[in-house]
């Protein structure tokens, strides 16, 4: 006998039950039967697929082994087992898994209790069920469990199972029963009722293998491979059995509503408001804001030919984006030898690093002004093969256009806070039609997947940030030479991205400094350098004497403040200085990247609103790497802490490393994601060799 219908065999040793009332566990009881005798009656009375037996022998072949599949299908699991009373099953803690584990112990199957997060913030055992399934497949047993994890999305697999596959050496075996017969009921899994008197294929596919020494790249293409073969099975055993598979998938939000009232209300008064463009454009011209050279790109009109061949186009807003997705634009360059990449940005500032720093065909417009008009005019010229927004650049008319062209359209290292998933939130008609055009969303941790899932994007992956992985800023060493020479011995600290509101508390945290050692300098980096003489104006008001760097006014020895309120020379003050508070933190505008000056090696201060920057700085702060201060005495008292103990600053520059070095390997899991989608696009079109390199 394949399976072993024999007698029930109560509680597992291992079970570690939901505690509930006795009338409650009784009713469970009662309903766990009545389940296992109910896939008794599917299975006894459905005709099998011929080689059901290649199930059985595969089991032999590879066991212990690590038995996957997805939650929708997860009701015909027991007779997905040879031998039930030879595995153990990973079931989640709460009450619907209680049921479901109840059942599976009914044919023999202990129970491991845990579940990975899925996006939530709750421990849900997940450590526990590592732990004891690695145990359990040393012991050799086999572990089963559901590849894909709620909340979803549905039939993706998570990196748990890979995880498992990994430390134990153990293959997945990819596993699927399908009835021609059946219920779907509207869950996130679109979990499938079987029926009794139908046609019954019960499949299992090649063993999926995880080396011991993969790294984040190979996990990533292994957990695809896995997600593959699980859906080939599931899609082959539709078809033979001849039931429309369709039926069980989770409905594709890929295509998504049409535009409602509020989106066709917007594009109208972006059309109304096109007359009014040029005398925008050029008052922010005289604030700098622009470049009225290249105006005519913010009417999409193109200030360059389109090059022959493959085209990607890249969207980010300004410097930070730009800084984080210059290397996924060179290493797609460095892959593919025909292909180019336009980038937008819609700064001036942003527009001069991308001439600094764009590869060999890559080159940089202005993104035209979100009217209708002008995102066709731009797309008829461009004509993309795969299109890119970086982080939260969503505006709305260049998402639709780009979608009514068939243009993939991705999402990459996603961001979205808590404010503006509110604001999208409110209406499902301006969320749903927006965030359905997108192909891919490629999101920095799980809380991000779940906010766009809600909001209607159909693929969601997290893939971790790609800021970890950005490349150093740049330094001019002839100009570090100079002003370290300038500066000599003297104790300083830097003050980085500054906002309206913090100069202030930092030339406050100056003068307590000072008091200890007259000779102490600070410097300011302010976030928008045209504000730099707004900061000389506080520090003539505080008399200090002081000297701004876009002027050519040098440091000497009777400079207080140095304002370095140029462009693109952040890099070069991290070189520099080794103790630096990181702005836009004490005053509520959320926190600026720490991971740029921790590369440096140096020690971060911020203020306590970096909820911008939630990940990385719990990260670091957990880890020691990082210090939150919330006034000006505080600022003072840690940088003169850090200025007298050279091995203090050298021991928590050396933690936030090691934090920063852990949290690395998003660029990689960004080109895997998207090159697929790249290479349909050009297959697409005529384009079958795209000089991919290995």
């Amino acid at each position: 006998m394949m399976h072993k219908f024999g007698q029930d065999e109560g509680m597992s040793e291992r079970s570690r039950p939901v505690k509930e009332s006795g009338n409650n566990s009784r009713g469970k009881q009662i309903m766990a039967a009545a389940m296992a005798r109910y896939i008794r009656l599917v299975f006894a009375t459905s005709r099998r697929n011929g080689d059901y037996h290649l199930l059985e022998e595969s089991f032999d072949r590879n066991a212990p082994l690590i038995i996957g599949g997805w939650h929708g299908t997860f009701l015909m699991a027991p007779v997905l087992m040879p031998r039930p009373d030879a595995v153990s099953a990973v079931v989640a803690r709460h009450g619907d898994a209680e049921l479901m584990g109840l059942m599976l112990e009914r044919f023999g199957v202990r129970l491991i209790r845990g579940a990975g997060a899925g996006g939530r913030k709750k421990d849900r055992g997940g450590m526990f069920a590592l732990r004891m399934s690695l145990r359990e497949l040393k012991a050799g047993r086999s572990v089963a469990m559901t590849a894909d994890v709620p909340p979803g999305p549905a039939r993706q697999a998570g990196m748990g199972i890979i995880t498992i596959a990994r430390m134990s050496g153990r293959p997945i075996l990819p596993v699927a029963a399908v009835t021609s017969r059946f219920r779907v009921l509207n869950t996130w899994s679109r979990f499938v009722v079987n029926l009794p008197f139908s046609r019954l294929a019960l499949l299992a596919g090649e063993p999926v293998y995880v080396p011991k020494d993969a790294d984040a790249q190979l996990m990533e293409q292994k957990r695809q491979e896995l997600e593959n073969r699980i859906n080939d099975l599931v899609a082959a055993g539709h078809e033979m059995v001849g039931a429309d598979g369709r039926l069980t998938e989770t409905p594709k939000v890929g295509a998504p509503p049409g535009p409602g009232r509020l989106l066709k209300t917007y594009a109208m008064s972006m059309t109304l408001a096109q007359p009014l463009a040029g005398t925008i454009l050029r008052r922010r011209a005289k604030r700098g804001k622009e470049d009225l050279s290249r105006m005519p790109e913010r009417f999409g009109k193109a200030g360059k030919q389109r090059p022959a061949g493959g085209l990607v186009w890249v969207h980010a807003a300004s410097v930070g984006e730009t800084n984080a997705v210059l290397p996924v634009i060179a290493r797609l360059l460095e892959r593919h030898d025909d292909l180019s990449v336009l980038l937008t940005t819609g700064t001036v500032t942003s527009a001069r690093i991308a001439a600094e720093r764009l590869p060999k065909r890559a080159f940089h417009q202005f993104i035209p002004l979100d009217a209708p008009s002008f995102m066709r005019r731009f797309l008829d010229h461009w004509q993309p093969d795969l299109a890119m927004l970086v982080e939260s650049e969503i505006w709305p008319n260049l998402v639709l256009e780009t979608a009514n062209r068939d243009i993939p359209l991705v999402l990459v290292n996603g961001i979205m806070s808590q404010k503006s998933f509110r604001y999208w939130r409110r209406s499902a008609s301006l969320s749903r039609p927006i965030f359905g055009c997108f192909h891919l969303v490629l999101v920095q941790n799980d809380v991000l997947q779940k906010r766009f899932m809600r909001l209607g994007a159909p693929d969601v992956r997290v893939v971790g940030n790609l800021k970890f992985d950005a490349p150093l800023l740049p330094v001019d060493d002839s100009k570090k030479q100079q002003l370290q020479t300038l500066i000599g011995n003297r104790p300083h600290f830097l003050a980085a991205s500054t906002h309206p509101g913090e100069e202030e508390q930092i030339i406050a945290a100056h003068r307590i400094l000072q008091k200890n050692n007259s000779d102490f300098l600070t410097i300011i980096v302010p976030r928008h350098p045209e504000r730099g003489a707004e900061i000389a104006q506080l520090a003539k008001e505080a008399g200090l004497t002081f000297a701004r760097r876009s002027k050519g006014e040098e440091v000497d020895s009777a400079t207080q403040l140095y304002i370095a309120d140029t462009l693109g020379e952040l890099g070069l003050f991290f070189a520099l200085s080794k103790r630096v508070f990181l702005g836009g933190s004490l005053t509520e505008n959320g926190g600026h990247n720490p991971i740029e000056p921790v590369r440096f090696g140096c020690v971060v201060l911020t203020g306590p609103h970096w909820q911008n920057q939630k990940d990385i700085f719990s990260a670091l702060i957990n880890g020691g790497g990082a210090t939150e201060i919330h006034s000006a005495a505080e600022l003072a008292e840690r940088i003169e802490q850090l200025s007298d103990d050279q091995d203090l600053c050298t021991e928590t520059a050396r933690r936030a490393a090691d934090v920063i070095d852990e949290m690395t390997g998003a660029l990689e899991r960004t080109i895997s994601a998207i090159e697929p989608l790249l290479l349909a696009a050009r297959q697409k079109t005529g384009i079958t060799s795209v000089g991919q390199k290995s």
